[in-house]
Parts: C-alpha cells; sequence; structure tokens
C-alpha cells in the first residue's frame, strides 16, 4: 500500500460518534461480521484522499492508513465521556436513591 489511499468513511447507526474508515476499492469487505453486528448499518458520511501528513479530528491518519492495510479497515471509538459528567450522573443517581430509601 502507498503512502495515499482513498478512503471510504462510515459512521455507525447504532453508536455515536464512532466511524469505519475502508479502503475505497475494498468497501466493508474485510470488516468482521461481529463488528458490523455492533457497529449497526455503516451510513456512508464521505470519500478523501487520505496521506499521513493528512489533519484528521480526532486520530493520526497514518494510524488510519497502518490499521487499514494490516485489517482492512479502522474503527474510531466514541472518545470517553467527561469525567466530571460522569460525576454529576453518580451524584443524581445517589441522591435519588437515598430519597428513595427515606
Amino acid at each position: 500500500m502507498s503512502d495515499k489511499l482513498i478512503c471510504e468513511v462510515f459512521k455507525s447507526s447504532r453508536k455515536d460518534e464512532m466511524y469505519l474508515y475502508v479502503d475505497k476499492r475494498q468497501g466493508l469487505a474485510q470488516v468482521p461480521e461481529p463488528l458490523l453486528e455492533t457497529f449497526g448499518k455503516p451510513l456512508p458520511v464521505f470519500t478523501m484522499l487520505l496521506t499521513a501528513d493528512k489533519k484528521l479530528s480526532r486520530v493520526k491518519a497514518e494510524d488510519v492508513i497502518e490499521g487499514i492495510k494490516d485489517k482492512g479497515f479502522y474503527l474510531q471509538m466514541p472518545p470517553p465521556k467527561e469525567a466530571y459528567l460522569l460525576d454529576v450522573h453518580r451524584a443524581h443517581v445517589a441522591a435519588r436513591s437515598d430519597d428513595a430509601s427515606t
């Protein structure tokens, strides 16, 4: 594989901010069926010429190219939830359970 790749990007129909990057020529043929079941219906987002120095928002282009080269796809997972939001949620749940027990 050269340092350039025509890459097709799909977003998950089931999980927000989860994306699959594949070689446009291969499509989804090399993506394992269990992954596709979890991913849901792949919704096309865009096609781009990907080079190792291209700037992507949350992943390194060179990692995407390497993943496609090695496995036939690259899976971009959603970003982790902000820790303080989880703390707020836990406090809210704890407060509700305290109210319920009194």
